[in-house]
């Protein structure tokens, strides 16, 4: 289908690079752009000049979609709607977001917020069209017929319903986080924009999935984390066991950000977003070879998302630094040195310094502390021992006959939980 990309600023230039991107993510091709600086018009969003060129342009291009970068109120596409030519369709960014997300989501947890997306962005206009009939001031709004307030409340139900259905799936995801800690797992999150690079880094730092018997804990590893030049790739979020020698550590790629979310949108995917928010690292991946100015209102957008919730530190990965010369990444660093403090530049594409991005890693994740055992010889005590070896850093195992001494370096919740193990076979140790 064809479509005419449309933007408004109050003043300046309108820059349509992402809302291209978001255009041809969607499937669609792009038959022609206009844009306008001037401040909104309630009625149109353009200026009635303007909606005459649009309206010539898609007769002339025969395109069959609208897609406006602005959000529209339901009177401005209702009224856009009336000028354009019969069939016409007029969505905004929102609506097109909404699009891509509902191709790209797999699992029932993507399905349901992508729907309680839909409905949360729906719900003002049917809240406006109910008014309306209310008023009898526009039977029939929008050419959809006469409407009924029990729609308005249907709506209220189902997103009440999505949300109670997304907040058991989250409270499973947090035990299930928990258990890993438990488990001797760190935890890291990959965030950044969408098409910075997150997939093709989890594709460098992970290993093969070979859990043992910590199998259960991750029913959302995935074997074949996507790694494509395109937007929404993960829409979901995908696991992997990351290969650094000195611990366990998951990494989580999740759902890139991009510009302008509106807060119901980011809310509808705040499970999601869990991953990040209580992750003991987030690696907040940037791609380099884009403009500084690009990149600075990136990071001021990542960190305003992930300020009120984040609780874990921030690592910047400036990535794809095989597509731009040592000076050009130098100046970068100094003119990010606020945002982006002590990054990482790597190329996920070339392998570039992924060892020294897992150094990295290793040095920001909670520090693991030593833990002397001295246990009683059982027949429980080499359990324990095994225990430790999985979910810890032995360093020595020192048997005689009556003890059984292990020093290593794990967790503090794993020391914890080793103290209790061997307390348990000291007050009841074996015949």
């Amino acid at each position: 289908m064809k479509a005419i990309l449309a933007k408004r600023v109050d003043a300046g230039t309108a820059h349509t690079d992402e809302l291209r991107d978001l255009t041809r993510a969607a499937g669609y091709e792009i038959a022609g752009e206009l844009t306008q600086s001037r401040e909104e018009d309630a009625a149109f969003q353009f200026g009635e000049g303007k909606v005459a060129e649009l309206v010539q342009t898609v007769t002339a291009t025969e395109a069959e979609l609208v897609v406006f970068d602005n959000q529209l109120g339901p009177y401005q596409t209702y009224n856009l709607g009336q000028r354009l030519p019969d069939g016409t369709k007029v969505i905004d960014r929102f609506r097109l977001i909404l699009e891509i997300f509902g191709q790209r989501a797999q699992t029932r947890k993507a399905q349901l917020q992508v729907e309680l997306a839909e409905l949360r962005y729906e719900l003002p206009r049917v809240e406006a069209k109910t008014s309306l009939a209310k008023r009898d001031e526009r039977p029939g709004f929008m050419g959809l017929g006469e409407y009924d307030e029990s729609h308005e409340q249907d709506i209220k139900d189902q997103i009440s319903r999505i949300k109670n259905e997304l907040d058991a799936i989250a409270d499973k995801e947090a035990d299930r986080r928990q258990k890993r800690r438990e488990s001797g797992f760190d935890l890291v999150a990959l965030a950044g924009y969408t098409n910075a690079g997150k997939s093709t880094l989890l594709q460098q730092v992970a290993e093969d999935l070979e859990i043992g018997a910590n199998e259960e804990l991750h029913p959302d590893l995935d074997p074949t984390a996507e790694a494509e030049d395109r937007l929404f790739t993960t829409l979901g979020t995908t696991t992997r066991k990351a290969a650094i020698d000195r611990r366990d550590v998951l990494v989580t790629d999740t759902v890139g950000f991009i510009s302008e979310l509106p807060h119901w949108l980011v809310e509808s995917f705040k499970s999601t977003l869990d991953a990040v928010y209580y992750a003991d690292l987030v690696l907040l991946v940037v791609d380099v070879s884009e403009p500084i100015d690009e990149i600075r209102e990136k990071l001021v957008t990542c960190h305003d998302t992930l300020y009120e919730r984040n609780q874990a530190p921030i690592v910047t990965v400036l990535n794809k630094i095989d597509a731009v010369s040592d000076e050009e990444l130098a100046e970068k660093r100094d003119a990010l040195s606020a945002l982006a403090p002590s990054p990482v530049a790597i190329s996920g594409q070339d392998g570039l310094n992924i060892d020294e991005l897992k150094r990295r890693i290793d040095i920001e994740l909670p520090d693991w502390e030593f833990e002397r055992l001295v246990m009683p010889m059982t027949e429980e005590t080499m359990s324990v021992v095994s225990w430790v070896h999985d979910h810890g850093r032995v360093e020595d195992v020192t048997y005689t006959d009556d003890e059984v001494v292990v020093e290593f370096e794990a967790r503090p919740s794993i020391i914890q939980q080793s103290r209790a193990k061997a307390s348990d076979l000291t007050t009841a140790p074996s015949a």
